[in-house]
């Protein structure tokens, strides 16, 4: 599921931040952007991997990519479906 970085249409950085925030952020974040639009979203929580892809699963968004960006942040870029 990986891709090369792309340009997103919002950036949420949610490094240093422990579950449950970053999915919290994540949700709030994709709210707010059009459908179609992309948020791209950086974490350090290591359970994020998984959280991503429930995430996208309970609420149809897309994961369009997900990666390792070094330096244990993970970098996850989804696309708003509805």
């Amino acid at each position: 599921m990986n891709a090369p970085h792309t340009m997103a249409d919002k950036v949420l950085d949610a490094r240093h931040l422990k579950c449950p925030l970053p999915i919290m952020k994540t949700k709030r974040a994709i709210d707010g952007i059009d459908v179609g639009a992309t948020l791209e979203v950086l974490a350090t929580d290591p359970g994020a991997p998984d959280d991503f892809v429930a995430f996208a699963d309970a609420t149809g968004h897309v994961l369009v990519a997900q990666e390792s960006a070094g330096d244990g942040v993970f970098r996850f870029l989804l696309r708003r479906a509805h």
